[in-house]
């Protein structure tokens, strides 16, 4: 892996080698300052705990993980360079590289996406995960993503739509069906997929019914979401229907899609 990693960094660009990861950025870990992030974060290490978490009781119908595991099997044992940009906790396959701001454990390089410290078309395929949404900057991000790709590379992204304020550790931006289409104009094939629209009414429904109880009371808010997620959760399989649906688009709670350079 690291020698993979050195072959694509961009010359003269200067970094850190430490605990196993590419460091271009010190983590500031100031930057976690919202006390639900900062719970979430906690249970980030514990990965098989915190992907259940999120797999049952999490309002979205996981449809993002049939996408992923039918996407990556287009790499699956050969040489090609893939990067899960935006990374975090999760770590899909060993000879992927994971990019993210944080230094999760399975982080292999830590750096601002915006400023990807790859050569240009060196990368075959990128993995983007609900991230832009986390970032001040998405076109640059878009930018840098069309930059490192390969010609005929390829890109499967998740971006939020309906979906409640979630700070990890910010939260800036949404994009709908067609501005997906405005924004990723310079790729080519794409092919948008909803995802959740049930999820798309479960989520702010949930946020609506603690704000209503929890009195603006943080600490309140934030046992009180826990236990409405809890109780609420199995509405969102719903979706194993409802997410084909031809107007789902509109209250879909993401959008993934594919698309190439």
């Amino acid at each position: 892996m690291k020698e993979k990693i050195q072959s694509i960094i961009a010359e003269g660009t200067r970094y850190e080698y430490k605990n196993g990861k590419f460091v271009f950025l010190e983590f500031d870990e100031d930057i976690v300052s919202d006390s639900l992030d900062k719970i979430k974060t906690f249970f980030k290490k514990y990965v098989w705990l915190y992907e259940l978490l999120i797999y049952i009781i999490a309002p979205l119908y996981p449809s993002r993980y049939f996408f992923l595991r039918r996407v990556l099997k287009k790499t699956k044992n050969s040489d090609k360079v893939v990067v899960n940009l935006g990374s975090g906790y999760t770590d899909l396959r060993e000879d992927i590289i994971n990019v993210d701001l944080i230094p999760y454990n399975p982080v292999n390089v830590v750096c601002d996406i915006t400023r990807l410290p790859f050569k240009d078309n060196s990368i075959d395929q990128i993995i983007n995960i609900a991230v832009l949404e986390h970032v001040p900057d998405p076109q640059a991000v878009i930018a840098e993503i069309h930059r490192v790709l390969k010609p005929g590379g390829e890109l499967l992204c998740e971006i939020p739509f309906m979906q409640a304020f979630h700070a990890s550790p910010y939260d800036f931006q949404r994009f709908t069906y067609e501005g997906i289409k405005v924004q990723f104009k310079d790729f080519k094939d794409l092919k948008i997929h909803s995802i959740s629209p049930t999820g798309g009414m479960l989520w702010p429904l949930q946020e609506w019914i603690v704000m209503l109880f929890s009195f603006g009371i943080k600490p309140l808010h934030n046992i009180l979401l826990i236990i409405v997620m809890c109780l609420t959760f199995p509405i969102k399989f719903l979706d194993v229907i409802l997410q084909y649906h031809p107007m789902s688009k509109n209250i879909a709670s993401a959008f993934i899609f594919e698309c190439k350079k």
